[in-house]
């Protein structure tokens, strides 16, 4: 019991960034009922662009300033991509068999992916991120490392303003017409390829976020992150009732305080010796998965964008 605040922060951390990665798939799938695979690989190109801004700025500047460039840059490139990938490779397929877009976006996955393992610099192997220097900060019997404070902070931040956005802005209205009836949002006048690019650049952007979060904790990237990290949230997108912005945080967190319960506690049950540590926290990630929907098809909160208006 004396590790458990410990392991729930570890859980908190890992979940946040989860919840920010997934709510580029529940924007998308709740507004066009399309499950974009290659979510993750916009993720990785988030953490390589701001690797690259970091790269470029003066040996001198602080790490604390250098931050917010390093994000600009990650979201420059992440949306960039996704934004490129709605017009030329997703919009054509629009209207067609609903089998043909999801095939496109595991070819696209893998394509970004090699893509990053060719052209960008020594990417055959994982880049040094840069880290937080000194010793972990002690809240409520938790050691916390002054990097992942960095998520702890942004995640509640981007959920609040992406929940402001949705429910006081124009745009943000023009987003939950269009998940509930994109021909009538068009005869009012709606715009409904500009909304749909806004909710790939905004999951890109929170994605990129994500990334320099996972760079910060692991001090380390890598052109294979985004498979696993993506995977990962897609299972928290669903957990939560995928198509749901709130929901997508709420799994996210949801599914990392079970992973990282599961890996201190599991060894520790008698008989289940063999299924505890890191090896096998992803089994248990989709075990968790799997019982929540048994119980709740729909998720745990299980409704729309449109819906929460």
């Amino acid at each position: 019991m004396n590790e458990l605040p410990q392991q729930l922060a570890n859980g908190l951390i890992l979940g946040a960034m989860y919840g920010l990665i997934a709510i580029g798939y529940t924007m998308v799938y709740g507004i066009i009922q399309l499950i974009n695979f290659a979510h993750g690989e916009i993720f990785m190109i988030g953490g390589f662009g701001a690797l690259t801004v970091y790269l470029g700025l003066p040996s001198g500047l602080s790490l604390i300033a250098a931050i917010p460039l390093m994000i600009v840059g990650g979201i420059i490139a992440a949306v960039a991509i996704s934004m490129a990938a709605e017009r030329f490779a997703y919009r054509p397929l629009r209207g067609g068999p609903r089998l043909a877009p999801l095939i496109t976006a595991i070819g696209l996955s893998l394509a970004l992916q090699q893509a990053v393992w060719m052209w960008y610099p020594d990417a055959t192997k994982d880049r040094s991120f840069p880290q937080f220097e000194g010793e972990a900060l002690t809240v409520l019997g938790a050691d916390i490392q002054r990097g992942d404070l960095f998520v702890l902070l942004v995640a509640p931040l981007c959920m609040l303003a992406l929940g402001l956005f949705v429910s006081k802005t124009r745009a943000g209205r023009g987003m939950q017409a269009t998940s509930q009836d994109p021909d009538t949002a068009k005869l009012m006048g709606i715009n409904t390829d500009r909304i749909i690019v806004m909710a790939f650049a905004i999951g890109a952007a929170f994605a990129a976020v994500a990334a320099v979060a996972y760079g910060l904790k692991n001090g380390q990237i890598g052109f294979r992150m985004g498979f696993i990290m993506g995977l990962k949230a897609f299972t928290a997108a669903v957990l939560g009732g995928i198509g749901n912005i709130y929901g997508a945080m709420l799994g996210g967190i949801v599914l990392g305080v079970a992973e990282a319960l599961a890996t201190g506690y599991m060894s520790e049950v008698p008989g289940m010796e063999l299924f505890g540590g890191g090896a096998w926290k992803d089994v248990w990630a989709f075990a968790l998965l799997i019982i929540v929907l048994l119980v709740r098809p729909q998720g745990l909160l299980g409704e729309r964008v449109a819906d929460r208006a």
